[in-house]
């Protein structure tokens, strides 16, 4: 019988433990878009409201993702702008830790706040994964490949949404706000890992829905044929009136349906490729938004993009993957700076996290639904806006009620959004204890 030297043996052991590592550890697939509103889906945020989802917009394949996982009908994005959310997703932190809480990133760029980030998180957990990003960056603090992304096509802003390499062409008709062509390199991306037996995470970070609104013709052409359907709210303020599609704007809107189906049919491309190869029950999707959607109303929420109101922060999320249950809806209160702690506790990693992440990880919350509970370092989600093109404003979330405060007047407003999703009955002047409290965590 042929003996091996044991540090053969030892290397051979080693061999076999990282393969089956691979073998076990789930794959991420993150799907971000850009200013999707929370009810401009045709699926339902609140199961049985209609009035949580769009009869006009259609999103098949959004609706194919939450039928085979979860509904998270209160998942919020870290910022009501793209660029904070951005960083502190990539980050388990929020905007303020990282000094990064408008699109200028001047505080962000004299100290470096970030402790570690997603991809390093995951090759912390298994140093077997291989990740990517594709689409908007839109991330000053740091550069992707910075980041520990191993595959990449940026940094890019919004204008690779709209143009040509060159930056003054416009992208072909074929493929509006490059959503098949990333798409493309995703699916390729998935197809590689998969055949090198590589657990993956994926971001694909869409540039739709931002401005400008771009689509297939044949996909406008399909929405001019169809009725405009309910009353499509232009909801900034309590001033503005309900608006039917027809009376206002009509093309816009077609414009804008087109741009999101397309974006929708690109989805289940991508999904159709994870259940070809075979992976789809060891793949967790996640599909959400950066912030609320602007220039359009979010009702049934108050306000959208650029307030801390619902309508800016409250987004659209569904998640499929292993062990969460089909069919399901869960308003527990969740929110992007808890994905990094998520996706390390669920790629297998034990080694403690650095203790400035404010995220916890989403895992019970997956597995079990409203019974489940998520530990974060820091307990409230707490959301500071100091400028933007309204007021400055801060907000926290604690159980089912939310305070807002206006920075400037110092004016605070309550809300039970159990009770009142679109923050309509102010109860700071009935509550004053827990406007104290709330207020006093706000800034602890």
């Amino acid at each position: 019988m042929k003996r091996f030297p044991l540090f053969i043996l030892s290397v051979l052991a080693l061999s076999t433990d990282l393969a089956l590592s691979a073998a076990k550890a789930p794959n991420f697939v993150l799907i971000y878009v850009d200013d999707l509103g929370w009810a401009e889906t045709s699926v339902e945020m609140i199961k049985g409201r209609k009035d949580t989802c769009s009869d006009f917009f259609q999103t098949p394949n959004m609706e194919r993702l939450a039928k085979g996982g979860m509904v998270l009908s209160a998942c919020y994005s870290p910022s009501a702008l793209c660029a904070p959310s951005r960083n502190s997703l990539l980050h388990g932190m929020t905007p303020s830790r990282l000094r990064y809480t408008v699109l200028s990133a001047v505080e962000a760029k004299k100290k470096y706040m970030g402790k570690i980030t997603i991809p390093q998180a995951l090759k912390k957990a298994n140093p077997e994964y291989v990740t990517a990003h594709f689409g908007k960056w839109h991330n000053e603090s740091i550069k992707p490949t910075a980041a520990g992304y191993d595959v990449t096509d940026g940094p890019n802003g919004n204008g690779p949404g709209d143009f040509a390499d060159d930056g003054k062409t416009h992208l072909l008709d074929d493929d509006p706000k490059r959503i098949f062509s990333i798409t493309d390199k995703s699916i390729r991306f998935i197809k590689d890992q998969a055949a090198a037996n590589k657990p993956f995470y994926l971001q694909l970070s869409h540039y739709a829905m931002h401005i400008w609104h771009d689509s297939l013709k044949e996909t406008r052409e399909k929405y001019r044929s169809l009725p405009v359907g309910r009353k499509y709210l232009k909801q900034d303020d309590k001033s503005r009136e309900e608006m039917s599609i027809s009376q206002y704007n009509h093309g816009w809107i077609i414009n804008y349906a087109a741009m999101l189906d397309d974006m929708d049919r690109s989805f289940g491309t991508l999904l159709d490729a994870i259940d070809e190869l075979g992976i789809a029950d060891n793949t967790y999707v996640i599909l959400t938004s950066d912030n609320g959607g602007g220039f359009r109303g979010n009702a049934p929420l108050k306000a959208g993009k650029g307030s801390l109101y619902e309508g800016g922060i409250r987004m659209p999320s569904f998640v499929c993957g292993p062990g969460i249950k089909p069919g399901s809806y869960c308003d527990v209160p969740v929110v992007q700076w808890d994905f990094l702690q998520t996706f390390y506790d669920l790629a297998g990693g034990t080694a403690p996290l650095p203790s400035e992440l404010d995220g916890g990880s989403l895992r019970d919350v997956f597995e079990n639904g409203n019974k489940g509970k998520v530990k974060r370092n820091t307990e409230a989600l707490v959301f500071h806006f100091p400028w933007h093109t309204g007021v400055a404003e801060s907000a926290i979330r604690v159980g089912n009620y939310k305070l807002r405060k206006d920075l400037d007047t110092l004016e605070i407003e309550l809300f039970d959004l159990s009770e009142d999703i679109g923050e309509k009955y102010d109860l700071s002047g009935q509550m004053p204890e827990l406007v104290q409290t709330l207020d006093q965590q706000r800034v602890a």
